[in-house]
C-alpha cells in the first residue's frame, strides 16, 4: 500500500504519517531526505529524531530515494519518506541553485517506478506548497510547480491520499 500524506508546514502532518507506519506493525525504516544546511534546519531535524521510536531504522538519503526504496522492495517493512519537498529541492536544484532538470526527471521517473511495483508499504509526507500566492521568482515558481506535478503524479498510484490541516487529517483518496 502507498500512501502519500500531505500538508502545509507545522500540519501535523509527520506526525500523522508517523502514527501510520507504528499502527502498520512493520518494522519501520524512516527515509529522512533533509539536509542540515544551517542552523535552523538542523533544528528541525533533531526534533524530528527526537520524536521516532529508537528502534526505527534511519536511512538518510537526499537524491537516490528510489534507490533505498528499491533496496526493500518485497520485503516486510514500513517506509516513512520525510519529506518528498526537500527531496524535489535536493534533485531540482544543486547546492548552488542550478537546476538540474536531467537529473529531476530521472529521478522522479524511477521514484514513481519502483512505488508502482505495489509490493512495500510506503508512506510518504510532503508540503501541500501550491496554496498560497504565486511567488515573485521563477526559482521558487519552478519549484512550486514541480511539487505539485509530483504530487499529482504520486496521488494518481497512491492507494491513499490524505490531507492534514491543523493535525486533522482529511481523507482525499482510499482504494
Amino acid at each position: 500500500m502507498i500512501e502519500l500524506v500531505l500538508g502545509g508546514a507545522r500540519s501535523g502532518k509527520s506526525r500523522y504519517a508517523e502514527q501510520q507506519a507504528l499502527a502498520s506493525g512493520l518494522p519501520v525504516v524512516y527515509i529522512a531526505t533533509a539536509e542540515a544546511g544551517d542552523d535552523e534546519m538542523h533544528s528541525r531535524i533533531q526534533h524530528h529524531q527526537q520524536r521516532r521510536p529508537p528502534h526505527w531504522l534511519t536511512v538518510e538519503e537526499p537524491i537516490a530515494l528510489a534507490d533505498v526504496i528499491g533496496d526493500y522492495v518485497g520485503k516486510q517493512h514500513c517506509l516513512l519518506v520525510d519529506c518528498l519537498t526537500l527531496w524535489l529541492c535536493n534533485v531540482l536544484f544543486d547546492k548552488q541553485g542550478n537546476l538540474q532538470e536531467q537529473r529531476y526527471q530521472q529521478q522522479a521517473d524511477a521514484l514513481c517506478a519502483v512505488l508502482a511495483t505495489g509490493r512495500q508499504r510506503v508512506i510518504m509526507v510532503s508540503n501541500e506548497v501550491g496554496l498560497g500566492v504565486v511567488a515573485a521568482d521563477a526559482m521558487t515558481r519552478r519549484f512550486v510547480d514541480e511539487a505539485g506535478f509530483l504530487h499529482q503524479r504520486l496521488a494518481q498510484i497512491s492507494d491513499k491520499v490524505v490531507l492534514v490541516t491543523a493535525g486533522l487529517p482529511q481523507i482525499l483518496k482510499t482504494l
